[in-house]
């Protein structure tokens, strides 16, 4: 391939597929992104920008490692720089604060162990304190799309990053919507996961309880991929927490604001615009609407800069900025000094904490089997406008973003539209933090055909060239042939793409049969059973007869009933292998087997 047709838009299984065929390799990718960063230098996307001498040593190990087993095998990702790296710098994009960290964090550690590639570390609002992309002393970072607006913050080197082809996906932080805003400015999907279900042990804390590192990707599978690789308790970090996320489902209906939402800038009209018709398009997906009262919400997010949380970020980095002030940012030593003021006492602590636990409560019953939609933003400003009103243009960003991990929400940030000719418009979707599955399949959902499109061609599949009039059909696969496993290439090799994770009714086994390597069987029982999670994909009709010439007996493609009734071509086992095999149905997938 010549690189210089590398896209603009970099996804993981389009990379996997790549290497795979030889068409590229790590290098060369590397190569590319470094030529762009330089290209957009510009811009301020980074704080260390990628350099060959310290991504060598990952593009090294990588000839080591058997790629069909490291799912992210030689995916480049950025990272924000309040996120440790072992040995590049963390500076909060706060040069003084600089420290040389001795180890990976947590999340970082996970993704190189699944075979990802650190590229360097971004820029962001200092402290991770802002919402615009401004505050920072590396010069503010441009828009990927039109540079005289904000790329939105906290982490806005890691969404630029992303949108301008320097990294397949890239890690942000979310407190107050530092992974969310810049996602809908750019065009991005934003992941932010349930509190404590990424680890954040080796992040520089804003507001400790209530931290969480996200995902920036082009399309939601890519986020998804991240999610299962970082995903888990680790017992070495206090806000660590187990939080298993189910495979993707509908919700049971769709929550949107009963009152009038406030839009505002010179792009506010469009904005509304873009949010009724997004709304308009919601309506038509077949899952329930409901209008809800959201004050609560509002006044949730309220708390977060005007009650004591604010005395949390004090009480991280105040030491810090007594002895620094000179250093700091003035509107960010503002903000943050806020936090020792003498209104913020023990009482009035305790008095936000019992509020916010009526809301919680609330939260609870309204959104249970639910997801809640907002606009991610209801304007944006130009560089130019935030730098004439600092404090009122990045409080109207965090109008929609506030109060979500107040409340203890998982949210998925998605782009739907545009406000204006390249400004990208978006949406977020709320759930309960142990109902993150709904996030992924109301978000399915929402992209619809074009982005069963886009999941094919990030996953290398076929669909934006077959010929017009090629049928296709679903077929779910449970074990070695979903994405990651070594059979993967069979469904790739026969022109399948990934459409999404799907549980099956609850009349199913799981047994791990006597195979080398093992394998799964998948048995219907008259009686008992449980829901199994398997993976759905779209395969060419043509190709189904010469990929079933490939299944081993005891297993073949028959029927299998999902959760939701209906029914799909796919692997089932015949009755007689479950009684030399052992019964692995308690796992609930095969994935969770190994």
């Amino acid at each position: 391939m010549d690189i210089a047709k590398l896209p603009l838009k970099l996804s993981a299984g389009w990379l996997r597929n790549q290497y795979r065929s030889g068409a590229l390799t790590p290098e060369e990718v590397i190569r590319e992104i470094i030529l762009r960063s330089l290209q957009d230098e510009e811009m301020n996307i980074w704080i260390e920008p990628p350099s060959y001498e310290q991504i060598h040593p990952y593009l090294e190990s990588l000839s080591h490692l058997d790629k069909e087993r490291y799912p992210l095998w030689g995916i480049p990702f950025a990272v924000k720089d309040n996120i440790d790296v072992r040995n590049y710098p963390t500076t909060a994009a706060c040069p003084e604060f600089s420290y040389l960290p001795e180890c990976h964090s947590s999340v970082v550690e996970r993704l190189i162990a699944a075979g990802a590639i650190p590229l360097g570390k971004t820029n962001l609002d200092q402290f991770a304190t802002g919402l615009v992309g401004t505050r920072t002393p590396h010069g503010a970072v441009h828009n990927a799309l039109r540079p005289e607006y904000i790329s939105g913050g906290s982490s806005s080197g890691s969404a630029v990053a992303v949108a301008r082809g320097q990294a397949a996906f890239s890690l942000g932080t979310d407190t107050a919507g530092s992974g969310r805003v810049p996602a809908a400015l750019n065009g991005l999907v934003g992941y932010k996961p349930s509190l404590g279900a990424w680890p954040t042990r080796g992040v520089v804390p804003a507001c400790a309880s209530l931290d969480c590192v996200t995902v920036f990707a082009n399309g939601l599978e890519d986020a998804l991929l991240v999610d299962r690789q970082v995903r888990g308790l680790d017992p070495t970090d206090p806000w660590s927490r187990s939080i298993r996320r189910q495979a993707a489902q509908l919700p049971a209906k769709l929550l949107f604001p009963a009152e009038p939402l406030v839009f505002y800038g010179s792009h506010g009209e469009e904005y509304r615009l873009a949010w009724e018709l997004a709304r308009t398009s919601l309506q038509k997906l077949g899952i329930p609407v409901e209008y809800v009262d959201c004050a609560m919400f509002l006044e949730a997010a309220s708390i977060l800069y005007d009650g004591p949380w604010v005395a949390e970020r004090w009480s991280d980095l105040g030491e810090f900025v007594q002895s620094h002030r000179d250093v700091v940012l003035p509107v960010t030593e503002r903000i943050l000094s806020s936090g020792n003021a003498e209104r913020h006492t023990a009482s009035g602590l305790f008095q936000a904490m019992h509020r916010l636990q009526e809301y919680k409560g609330e939260t609870r019953m309204l959104l249970r089997n639910a997801v809640l939609v907002m606009p991610t933003c209801g304007g944006t400003w130009s560089r130019e406008q935030v730098e004439a009103d600092p404090v009122r243009t990045n409080s109207e960003m965090g109008r929609y973003t506030n109060h979500c991990n107040l409340l203890d929400l998982s949210a998925a940030a998605i782009p739907a539209g545009s406000a204006s000719e390249d400004m990208p418009f978006g949406i977020t979707l709320f759930a309960l933090a142990d109902n993150e599955h709904l996030l992924a399949g109301a978000a399915s959902r929402f992209l619809g055909e074009s982005g069963e499109k886009e999941a094919a061609e990030t996953a290398g599949g076929p669909l934006a060239s077959t010929p017009a009039g090629e049928e296709w059909t679903t077929l779910a696969v449970c074990g070695l042939h979903m994405r990651g496993f070594p059979l993967e290439k069979q469904m790739t090799g026969h022109g399948a793409y990934f459409l999404r994770e799907a549980l099956t009714a609850p009349c199913y086994e799981m047994v791990k049969l006597q195979t080398t390597p093992a394998k799964p069987g998948l048995i219907r029982k008259a009686e008992g059973g449980a829901s199994i999670q398997l993976e759905l994909w779209k395969m060419p009709v043509q190709s189904v007869g010469r990929f079933a010439a490939l299944i081993p007996s005891p297993l073949g493609l028959g029927r299998i009933e999902l959760q939701d009734g209906s029914e799909v071509m796919g692997f089932i086992c015949e009755g007689y292998a479950e009684m030399a095999a052992e019964n692995v149905t308690a796992f609930g997938g095969w994935r969770f087997v190994f």
